[in-house]
């Protein structure tokens, strides 16, 4: 009995199916998420610590070391590394990619806790952690400006009531705000005026901590009252701290404004944001991992009125940067691609069947296949994106196959006279099994990718699993639907009445058909030239794989530039504010871009924290109002972002994949690691210096700064002995001038604000000031509580700077005005308030001597080794592949010893894997087929023959890559295997006829498969036909994201030209020639 047959004589109950199958994919169509690419959540974790003051070297010893030997404990951790900068550590772990988040979470505090014990006193709180997505590009970018009001203010305004805000709208992961810092008041002390009164830099301290004592104070219960006891016992702004008594002195008071100055200020004076060249801060919003993008900035965009609101009226928020705008643009134009490639597909049917009736058929089981697709994408958690709308794409080119099969022999029924029910339910059975052999072995092609692990396993899931289940749905309705619509519709062609156009169409078939006859024939007669011909394109896929250019993934253009800055290692922050404002206004007057914004001081990328660092994004104008790619826009930007000497901005495009836990200044990152950081600074010099040179690597730089000035202090511990002076003392005292120490803490209604006390501006300008530093004998009542393991802060060399003394003086008192009001809660101190005795003052210059020296800016990690990442990007035209062979030759000429170790990372590294897997991907492509068609055949013999048609694919997909001299990545091996699956349907159409013929006919096997070669030369056209158009808008598309579009099209439209010339002839020759080893090697067996 024919499965087909309930479905043929009930058609009114499998109409009813096929319509619940399209109303569940379009419902579910409207609530699929929408993201450029499939969720790759690599779990990672970022801790930060923050230690005020601490050069990088001594954060690295006493705040990174501890936290990576315990951190490094944590099982399934691929990756830890780590970035120590001025005042603060960043640690990332990078975790399998299976690894629950949640659960690596709670691990990772767990090891905080441990850490603890052997991290500095002087720390003030514990680590913190959060969760994040490498892969993950920013969303939106807001900016934040006034005409009137000064940057703390918009910082306040941005971190305490905008962000926190903007966490909550769902679909949010992080909001990160840079540009500036948080409201503070800032105590710039008087060292000469210390000197003067005998007072110590740790008494100001202890006072300061002092002045902040609110805590709890109880009740007064009265005659059933009861009244809570309220005290001034927390200083809130800066003239409440001006007479704030320190010490006495003769019995005088010495005020705080006896001593220094009190201002309303900022945490860090070093930071600085711009948006189109207007002081700024930067509000950038990430999504969470599965969030549905278009949803997320749809809500963000919902509730902005009511936050903008909030805040005062004289803030201005605007929207910088829209990913959303691009992602809707790409995959609006994937929508348009598939709509389009169903077109191409139907107007083939068409032009073969001549019918409209008999079109309808298949354009149903297109229709159907793909839009119920939708139902299980939602079932399964998937998303619209690139990815798996490529996939349809791709799928309307052979789920209508299954259709055109089934409709092809009933119509050949039909015209032998006999009756449509009948002719629906004999036909559907002849072709049935061929249909099931199609399907499965297609869908056994993505077995190995469903199965595969990693990165590029989780990437391409999708993309597999939507096909697949394509793949079924059109199988069940080219077995239900397509045989039942048949019998509806289709009637004999044979004695009806036909026009000129079908007529000269038939002709045109019939005239290729015989010059088919009639070569086929010549190529049956010549089967060893024909084998030859074979052989020689097996050589040949070998040969070109190894001579094709590779690479990871193509390029995007997100219309987003990102790029890191990169100044001497000396320069001051007043210096880096004037880089930063020219390489913002270079890039914000290209006419290709809409919008720049920048920022340094600290946040995001290579070297975050460190002085001479920054970063700029750049938003660039829809494609389709520019006339130059990203790449060519960085390109032209390059030439003018030269011309301004001491910095380099490395721009970079955007892509919405990335990878690996450490940023770079480019594209990918080549990782070198020593046992000792002088050896390994030794050779990353010379290893970038004979890198640079290359043609075919640009942007060559390395994260290594060792290079930036030290004012250094040996202290002359006989003497401090002597005189009474501990180490502690001195760096206590060193830390107070100039660590912009946080000594006590200002709690008020909505946010938590610092004391902030430091010398004055021009004291650490230069670092002969350091002898106007005086050390009490005493060191205060807090100074044998503390212990600072860390060099004391930063001083700015002069000839450094531009006009330091006026712009770094001035830069503290133009942020007059902060934010902070209300009362609050206060913090303890254990200090004494006031100093009541003279202290004996001992110059600094008494106990130690000064000297320069250089010192590192940062201090990177890489699994618990010193490490320099060298960072590049290719030209134009150049491949990974080639990029990575010059960099290992550069490696062995350059001699670099044993003892250093280099290693491809992020993109590069997993280029290098998923080269390494790619043969063993095909290999398992092929098994696969073979067990499942060997299963379906009973056969050993029959899968060789099917898989003879393969090597001809492989050989015109590579050509065509060559041909328009696009590079063999991951999406072109994706083209491969789908080649696979769908060069082998051909073959299995002929093979099945034949087979059929041998054993139900009797035919000898040179009759059968010559009669199977003619008879299913005409769907074997038609599907051929329907995958070649059905790829083509891939190619032709210019929109965006046709940057991972367009090498699948030219790998599928290359490997089937080649296949369908070849395949015609070598499958029929080489069935025969394994009929004849089947014989033989049976007539072995029985005389044996």
């Amino acid at each position: 009995m024919s499965l087909s047959a309930p479905f043929i004589r009930r058609p009114v109950a499998t109409t009813l199916l096929t319509f619940g199958l399209v109303a569940a994919g379009t419902i579910a169509f409207f609530k699929l998420p929408v993201s450029p690419l499939p969720d790759v959540d690599i779990p990672t974790i970022s801790v930060q610590a923050t230690l005020p003051g601490a050069s990088p070297a001594d954060v690295a010893t006493t705040v990174a070391s501890p936290l990576e030997r315990h951190l490094g404990q944590i099982a399934d951790v691929n990756e830890m590394t780590s970035a120590s900068a001025l005042g603060s550590a960043r640690v990332n772990l990078q975790f399998g990619i299976h690894r629950d988040i949640n659960g690596a979470a709670r691990d990772v505090e767990a090891a905080i806790n441990a850490s603890r014990a052997d991290l500095p006193t002087a720390l003030r709180s514990n680590p913190g952690y959060r969760k994040f997505n490498p892969a993950s590009a920013p969303i939106l970018i807001y900016t934040l400006t006034s005409d009137t009001l000064v940057p703390a203010e918009l910082y306040d305004a941005a971190s305490t009531v905008l962000a926190q805000k903007l966490s909550q709208v769902e679909g949010v992961g992080e909001v990160s705000v840079s540009g500036g810092s948080l409201p503070a008041v800032r105590v710039e002390l008087a060292p000469q005026a210390l000197y003067k009164f005998g007072i110590g830099l740790e008494d100001v301290r202890a006072a300061l901590a002092s002045a902040n004592a609110h805590s709890p104070k109880g009740g007064i219960d009265v005659e059933g009252q009861r009244f809570q006891i309220y005290s001034n016992d927390q200083a809130i702004r800066a003239a409440d701290y001006k007479s704030l008594v320190v010490a006495y002195r003769n019995g005088a008071a010495v005020r705080l404004a006896d001593v220094g100055e009190v201002l309303d200020s900022v945490e860090n004076l070093r930071n600085l944001g711009l948006a189109n060249g207007k002081r700024a801060v930067m509000m950038i919003v990430y999504r969470q991992p599965g969030a549905n993008i278009i949803g997320m900035v749809n809500r963000v965009k919902a509730v902005m009125p009511q936050l903008r609101a909030s805040v005062s009226p004289a803030i201005d928020v605007n929207l910088a940067v829209d990913r959303s705008i691009t992602i809707r643009t790409s995959l609006w134009d994937v929508e348009i691609t598939l709509i389009i490639a169903v077109v191409l597909v139907i107007l083939v049917v068409f032009a073969f069947l001549r019918s409209a009736r008999a079109t309808l058929v298949p354009v149903v089981a297109v229709s159907v296949s793909v839009v119920a697709t939708f139902a299980v994408m939602y079932l399964l958690g998937y998303s619209l994106n690139l990815f798996s709308l490529m996939a349809l794409t791709v799928a309307t080119g052979f789920v209508v196959d299954d259709a055109i099969v089934v409709l092809e022999n009933i119509s050949r029924h039909l015209d032998a006279g006999t009756p449509p029910l009948q002719a629906a339910v004999q036909g559907s059975r002849e072709v049935g099994f061929t249909v099931l052999s199609m399907s499965i072995s297609l869908i056994a092609v993505f077995v190995p990718i469903l199965l595969m692990g990693g990165l590029v396993g989780r990437l391409f899931r999708e993309f597999a699993m939507t096909i697949t289940v394509a793949i079924v749905i059109s199988l069940v309705v080219s077995l239900t639907t397509t045989p039942m619509m048949c019998a509806v519709l289709l009637r004999s062609e044979r004695d009806r009445p036909h026009g000129r156009i079908y007529r000269a169409s038939e002709r045109l078939f019939d005239a290729l058909l015989g010059g088919y006859r009639r070569t086929l024939n010549i190529a049956l007669r010549h089967p060893r030239s024909v084998m030859l011909v074979l052989a020689a394109v097996l050589g040949l896929n070998f040969y070109l794989y190894g001579a094709v250019p590779k690479g990871f993934v193509p390029q995007q253009d997100t219309g987003l530039l990102v790029g890191s800055i990169q100044a001497d290692q000396s320069i001051s922050f007043q210096l880096m504010q004037q880089k930063l404002t020219q390489f913002v206004n270079i890039v914000k007057d290209d006419p290709s871009v809409d919008t720049a914004v920048g920022f340094t001081g600290g946040g995001l990328g290579p070297g975050a924290g460190s002085t001479n660092s920054g970063t700029v994004f750049a938003s660039l104008k829809p494609l389709r109002d520019r006339k130059l790619s990203a790449e060519q826009v960085i390109g032209q930007l390059r030439n003018e972002l030269a011309a301004v000497s001491g910095a380099t901005l490395f721009l970079q495009a955007v892509g919405d994949l990335g990878t690996g836990g450490r940023s770079g200044n480019a594209q990918y990152q080549y990782t070198l690691q020593g046992s000792t950081s002088e050896e390994l600074n030794e050779w990353t010099p010379k290893i970038v210096a004979a890198l640079q040179p290359i043609p075919t690597l640009t942007d060559v730089s390395s994260d290594q700064q060792n290079k930036g000035l030290q004012a250094g202090v040996v202290i002359d511990r006989d003497t401090a002995s002597r005189l009474g002076i501990t180490v502690s003392q001195i760096d206590n005292t060193l830390y107070d001038a100039f660590g912009q120490r946080q000594v006590s803490t200002i709690y008020v209604a909505r946010n938590q604000y610092h004391v902030i006390m430091e010398v004055a501006p021009e004291y650490w300008q230069n670092p002969e000031t350091l002898k106007d530093v005086y050390v009490s004998t005493l060191g205060g009542p807090a100074s044998g509580s503390q212990t600072t393991n860390a060099v004391a802060g930063t001083v700015v060399s002069p000839t450094q700077a531009a006009s330091v003394n006026s712009v770094a003086a001035s830069a503290a008192r133009n942020l007059a005005t902060n934010s902070i009001g209300a009362t609050g809660k206060g913090v303890s101190s254990t200090g004494t308030a006031v100093s009541t005795s003279q202290e004996t003052m001992i110059p600094l210059s008494s106990v130690a001597r000064f000297g320069q020296g250089e010192t590192a800016l940062v201090v990177n990690h890489q699994g618990l080794l010193v490490a320099n990442t060298i960072s590049f990007n290719l030209p134009p035209g150049v491949s990974l592949s080639g990029a990575v062979a010059t960099i290992e030759a550069t490696m062995r000429q350059v001699g670099v010893p044993a003892t250093i170790h280099g290693s491809f990372q992020g993109a590069a590294k997993i280029f290098q894997e998923s080269l390494a897997s790619e043969p063993y991907l095909v290999l398992a492509a092929l098994a696969t087929i073979y067990i499942s068609l060997g299963m379906l055949y009973e056969s050993f013999v029959h899968p060789l023959t099917i898989l003879s048609t393969l090597p001809s694919a492989g050989v015109g997909a590579v050509l065509a890559l060559m041909l328009f001299h696009t590079q063999f990545d991951i999406i072109g091996m994706i083209g491969v295997i789908l080649l696979i699956g769908i060069v082998k349907k051909n073959a299995i159409m002929m093979i099945d006829f034949a087979v059929d013929a041998e054993r139900v006919r009797g035919l000898p096997a040179a009759d059968a498969i010559y009669e199977a070669c003619l008879l299913r030369f005409r769907p074997i056209m038609m599907t051929t036909m329907a995958s070649l158009l059905g790829a083509v808008p891939l190619i032709v598309g210019l929109g965006e994201g046709s940057e991972f579009r367009q090498p699948l099209g030219i790998t599928i439209i290359g490997g089937l030209v080649l296949s369908q010339i070849l395949t015609l002839y070598t499958t029929p020759v080489v069935y025969l020639y394994l009929d004849r080893f089947r014989h033989w090697s049976r007539l072995m067996w029985r005389g044996n």
